[in-house]
């Protein structure tokens, strides 16, 4: 059997949907775990709504999920004129033909299919028209001549054995009127070009894969093998558009989704092996197979996804959780300063108590991060008369100690409780608010320790 080659072909036309992710995390396992190689191809040929921009982020978007193609990047419109040889091929060889129709009549028959409630399909009506016969003054179309008699069979690897009448298969254009290959040609020849043994994609590719069948036979060209993915659907059932929230990765990495939990998130959407949640990457790739790919479409769930990466920040290695912390401030926040990095670091342990994602992480270290409290009024409501007593004494009780610890300052906030007739919130929510500007964030204990002594003073006279 000759080495698994697969590929991810996305078009450079706006920012990655997950379905694409998924599709090529499944096509970059099965080809590692066969030892084998994936490429990535950059189907740049649609001129008008391809844009770098685009082609810059799916390669970024790819690298950040942990996915590397191997090889060079191949870009499809360097490869235009290799497609229209093809073409002329298919022509010389009677498997196409030129087409005269005009817009107009195109229009027509669709109008027509409309109105009897049918699937329009070109009538083949210039498929049998001789040179002779062809009009001077119109640019054609190149159609592929489809089978019309019998059936195909499509020996699908995930949906099993898939069979179409050969009438319903129209007879598509692969050559525009102003001489730019189509997708079925263009990705047929490719394929064909960068030796690919399988073609992993979305099942709404199955009629263009009976297309492209078709050229290969009339190229007398080895035929890959084909596996079609179900497609993701959004929570309520429907087909998850682009339209939809958290449908592109840039979604998912700027609320602070790390990438290995998406990643066993994408993995586990519709592929499973034996009872298993939580995979490594290596061990992603060691048990990926397409024998374990569903045959229905799978639902996306947040609230899934979430808890995945609750499960990884709970159990990363914390320098580990620390880079990826700087890594996400630098995209999405602003940079950590180097003389917050260790308060950070020893402070992640309570710090990313009960946090889903890395912008929860963000949000209750905000306090070590920035220097300068910002104090909204809703807050500065909780700090009354009564609350002001409870800081200033808390602040001349704390710069007597030499040492602070949670030993030696849970003997002060008992006596202030004791003192003032109040309650353990009744100290801590205005000491939080004072100190960190919210009343909401990590225990009061762990706020004190992490600052130090000298920075509750600081704080406590500034802000008071």
């Amino acid at each position: 059997m000759p080495n698994v080659v697969t590929r991810f072909a996305p078009s450079p036309t706006g920012a990655l949907h997950i379905g694409g992710i998924r599709t090529a995390l499944f096509n970059w396992l099965y080809s590692k775990n066969k030892n084998g190689t994936f490429h990535l191809r950059i189907e740049d040929t649609d001129k008008d709504r391809s844009k770098d921009e685009y082609k810059a982020q799916i390669i970024k978007s790819l690298k950040w999920i942990g996915i590397e193609h191997d090889g060079t990047l191949y870009v499809q419109s360097a490869k235009i004129n290799d497609h229209k040889n093809i073409a002329n091929d298919l022509l010389k060889n009677g498997h196409a033909y030129k087409c005269y129709c005009s817009t107009d009549e195109i229009e027509d028959q669709k109008k027509r299919a409309k109105q009897k409630k049918l699937p329009y399909t070109y009538n083949r009506n210039c498929r049998e028209l001789g040179e002779g016969d062809a009009p001077k003054n119109i640019k054609p179309v190149i159609r592929f001549k489809s089978k019309i008699e019998g059936s195909s069979v499509l020996n699908d690897l995930v949906q099993g054995d898939v069979e179409i009448e050969n009438i319903t298969i129209e007879d598509f254009i692969i050559i525009r009127n102003d001489g730019t290959p189509t997708y079925n040609l263009s990705a047929t020849v490719d394929d064909h070009q960068m030796n690919m043994t399988h073609i992993i994609r979305g099942d709404d590719h199955k009629i263009n894969t009976f297309k492209q069948i078709q050229i290969y036979l009339s190229m007398n060209w080895d035929l890959p093998s084909f596996a079609h993915i179900p497609l993701i659907h959004t929570i309520e059932g429907k087909k998850l558009s682009k339209r939809d929230n958290a449908s592109t990765l840039d979604d998912y990495s700027k609320i602070g989704i790390m990438p290995d939990a998406l990643r066993n998130y994408l993995l586990r959407l519709g592929w499973s092996y034996k009872d298993k949640e939580i995979f490594t990457l290596e061990e992603s790739i060691e048990h990926f197979n397409l024998e374990g790919i569903g045959k229905s479409p799978s639902k996306l769930d947040m609230s899934r996804i979430l808890s995945l990466n609750e499960h990884y920040i709970k159990n990363i290695d914390e320098n580990k959780l620390y880079d990826q912390l700087v890594l996400y401030c630098n995209e999405f926040k602003e940079k950590i300063k180097l003389d917050k990095e260790e308060k950070i670091k020893v402070s992640l342990g309570f710090l990313k108590n009960k946090a889903k994602t890395l912008e929860d992480i963000y949000n209750n270290a905000k306090y070590i991060i920035y220097d300068e409290v910002s104090l909204k009024q809703e807050d500065l409501r909780l700090i009354d008369d009564k609350a002001k007593k409870i800081i200033l004494e808390f602040a001349n009780k704390v710069k007597e100690l030499e040492k602070l610890s949670k030993e030696n300052l849970e003997p002060i906030i008992n006596d202030l409780i004791k003192s003032h007739e109040t309650n353990f919130k009744g100290v801590g929510q205005p000491l939080r608010v004072v100190l960190t500007g919210s009343k909401f964030g990590p225990g009061i204990y762990d706020i004190i320790l992490s600052l130090g002594k000298n920075e509750i003073i600081n704080r406590i006279n500034k802000n008071l």
